[in-house]
This record gives structure tokens, sequence and C-alpha cells, in this order.
């Protein structure tokens, strides 16, 4: 580890999609949930809580949070998020560099760092939306390096630090451990092993049984959604479902030249393969999405463990293959959409937020998600328009900018919202250009 090649990489990994990720904020090319982490990073010391989901804790097991929003409280701005998230994937590269350099050659590790260093799918992740599940993959590796290496203390003190990410890396960490103590039984790292599964166990019966249930409004838990399969569902199952989910696994391990499956750790990615592919809903399994935080730790650690372990004539060539095919699976299809999410700053950027910055900074009001994810961080009565037209609007304020005529929400309640105002149920009460300020009828603070 004393190789500065892996942490120059994952420096140049944090300033690059740090420097990205500060474009994209800045074009209003964020989406809802850059919005609802900032509000509870910026939360957490208190309820924890956005406009969206109420309680994060109803949703997800993540006490993680609490460091970002310690973070975010020092550094109170939204590139302090994008700079976590950055970094967390930069942390990604380091561990399986010295994973492969423990039984290989130092040019194969270097070149192993740099495929995970242009692995699109940890590309993707770190430049969505701020999300936990972005910590997720660095975590993992730094457990199985820890692991193998015999820094057994430090092995477990990663695994919990995977578990408090979210709750199904409590799962995943439980059943990694629990086939470490099979593996390694009578031995030390069976004692680690067993340790950590003991602790995937507890914390997942914790949230589920007692955290989720005390914090949640409604007693389903809302990501049951995903699974919540309809005839409708199973009839597009065949053949365009499947076929999506073969596409997806194409673009995880061709640019690894499916050499994860060479080794037996890649079964510890069959739970976390499962949970996104068994969704019937796409973003899940999108290589695009913070979803694959679920699974790229594991994918990248089988990768590191069968690249060391092939025989030296051959891997060179490989592992050089492999970031060849990084390269070209960004160009063909780039999880970043660069054309999409990355253009220059334009004029509305900037009359959006000179309009954002007169607002007072807890004004309760409905928007979309351009101006959303800009007011989440210091405003906790942001919130978005309702996804559905049929549902009500009780929003003091409501803005909306009309130079932003793509905004899902806008197009989604813009009629709805229409016929409000003409039934005198909102007022217009400022206008500059394209942007316009609505106050509610009757009392409203």
């Amino acid at each position: 580890m004393r190789d500065r090649f892996p942490w120059i990489l994952a420096l140049i990994y944090a300033a690059l999609f740090t420097w990205l990720g500060s474009i994209r904020y800045n074009v209003h090319r964020n989406f809802v949930d850059f919005g609802i982490f900032a509000q509870t990073v910026a939360s957490v010391f208190g309820c924890f809580c956005n406009a969206i989901e109420g309680s994060h804790w109803a949703f997800h097991f993540s006490p993680i949070l609490y460091i970002v929003g310690a973070i975010v409280y020092v550094w109170h701005s939204p590139l302090a998020l994008i700079a976590v998230s950055a970094i967390g994937g930069a942390l990604a590269i380091p561990p399986v560099y010295a994973l492969v350099l423990r039984r290989g050659d130092r040019t194969i590790a270097r070149y192993a760092a740099l495929t995970v260093f242009l692995y699109p799918p940890l590309q993707g992740l770190t430049f969505n939306d701020f999300h936990e599940n972005a910590l997720a993959p660095a975590a993992v590796l730094w457990a199985f390096w820890a692991f193998d290496a015999g820094r057994l203390t430090f092995a477990v003190f990663a695994a919990l630090i995977a578990m408090c990410i979210k709750e199904d890396q409590a799962i995943f960490m439980a059943i990694a451990g629990g086939a470490a103590a099979w593996v390694y039984r009578g031995t030390a790292r069976a004692t680690a092993g067993t340790l950590v599964a003991v602790c995937g166990v507890v914390l997942a019966a914790v949230f589920f049984c007692v955290i989720q249930p005390h914090a949640a409004a409604n007693p389903n838990w809302q990501p049951v959604r995903f699974y919540a399969w309809s005839s409708g569902d199973l009839q597009t199952l065949v053949p365009r479902g499947i076929a999506e989910r073969l596409g997806f696994i194409i673009l995880v391990f061709l640019p690894l030249l499916f050499l994860p499956f060479r080794s037996s750790v890649i079964w510890l990615a069959a739970a976390p393969f499962a949970e996104v592919l068994l969704s019937r809903m796409s973003t899940t399994y999108t290589t695009g999405s913070h979803y694959a935080g679920a699974w790229i730790g594991y994918v990248l650690a089988a990768f590191a463990y069968a690249v060391r372990n092939l025989p030296l004539v051959r891997v060179r060539s490989l592992v050089i293959a492999c970031c060849v095919l990084c390269v070209v699976e960004l160009a063909i299809a780039n999880p970043l959409h660069p054309g999409m999410n990355l253009r220059a700053w334009q004029p509305r950027d900037v009359a959006l937020d000179r309009a954002l910055s007169r607002l007072p900074s807890d004004i309760p009001v409905a928007t979309q998600e351009e101006a959303y994810t800009h007011l989440a961080l210091d405003d906790p009565n942001a919130r978005l328009l309702p996804e559905d037209a049929r549902d009500p609007l009780d929003a003091c304020f409501v803005l909306v900018d009309r130079a932003f005529p793509d905004s899902p929400r806008l197009q989604e309640y813009a009629a709805a919202f229409a016929q409000l105002v003409a039934a005198h149920r909102y007022a217009l009460v400022e206008q500059q250009d394209s942007i316009e300020l609505y106050r509610r009828k009757g009392s409203c603070r």
C-alpha cells in the first residue's frame, strides 16, 4: 500500500467527479433524490427527515448519514455531498490494488486499479445524485482487503461501516461473515466472520422489527413496491424484462471480461444481484443508478481475487483488455449520460438561481426538481409538486419555472395546477420572465 499509484488514481477520481458533479448541480440536472438527501443530512441532528419521505428511518437504516451530516454542518454546501460521493467512489480503488498485489505483480495490480477507475457502473454510481449507497463499495472492499491481510479488527470495523450504510448491506455482510466462519472454521478468521454475521443479523432485525415500524407513518415498507409484482408486470417479463436483465448483466461483467466468475467470491454477490434483478422496476438494474452500490463491492472483490489467481503470463493482457473494454463501454453506453447532464451554464440557470436566492430560507414552497434540489439544503419546508394530478396540493407557495419544460413534475402537475389557479385557489404574486411564484388563497404562513 506504499505505492503511490492507487492513491494518485483515487485523488484524480475524487477531484474529477467532484468537478463533474458540480457542473451537473450548477445546470440543475440533479433529480429528486439529491434534494431528499440534502434535507436529510441537514437535519441528522434533529428529525433525520425530509419533506418527501418524512423520517428517513422509515425507509432505510443509514446511520452513516450522521457522519455526512457533520461534514455538511462544517462545510454547508451542496458541493459537500458531491465531494463525499466522489471520495466514496475513489476509495474503492486502493483496496482492489492491494488485494491483487498480495499475490501478484505490481504492474498487474496497477492495471486492476485502473480498471476500477474506469469501471462504468462505479462511475455511474459516483456521478448519480448523492446516496448513502455511493459509500458501500469502498466499505465492502476495505473489509475484504483487511480480512485477506489478516487485519481482522479492521475487517470487522469496515464491515460494521458497510452495515451502517444501508440495511441491505447488513444482510449481505451477515451472509459474507457466515461464509467466512464456515470456510475458515477453527481459526481467528472464523471468529471474525461469526462476529460480522451476528452483527449483521442483529442490525437487520433491529431495523425491520423496531426502528422502521416506529418511524413509519405507513405500515407498509415503501421499498416493497419494487417487488409488488402484478399480472401486467409478469406479461412484460418475457421477453422484454429478461432481455433488459441480460443486457444489464453484460454491461456489468463485460468490462471485467467476466473474470469475477473465476472466483468463488462471486457467490457473495448473489444476494445483492437478487435484490436488484428481482425488482419489477428497471431502475434497480440500471448501471447508472444508485442501486449499483449494493453489488459493486462484491463484484470488484471477486474480480481482484480472480486476477491475482490467474497465471502471470496471461493476466497482464487480460487486465489491459479490461481497461480497454471499460473505455469502450463508456463511449457506447456511458452511465453518466454526459449529453444530458453536462452542459454549459445557461441564462435560465442564472435566472433560476437568482430567483431562489431571493426566497426566505424556510418558505413552505412546492416546486419542480430543478428548484427543489437547490432549495433543499437550506429550506426544510421545500417540497415537490405532486407526482399525480389527482393528488392534493396544500403548499402555501408554488414556484414554477417554464424555462425547464422537460421537468417531470412540471409536466405531471402543470395541468392540475392550472385548474387550481383558474379556480382562484392560488394567485400569482410575482413573475420574472419564465419564473412564477404563486400564493395559496386563505390562511397561509
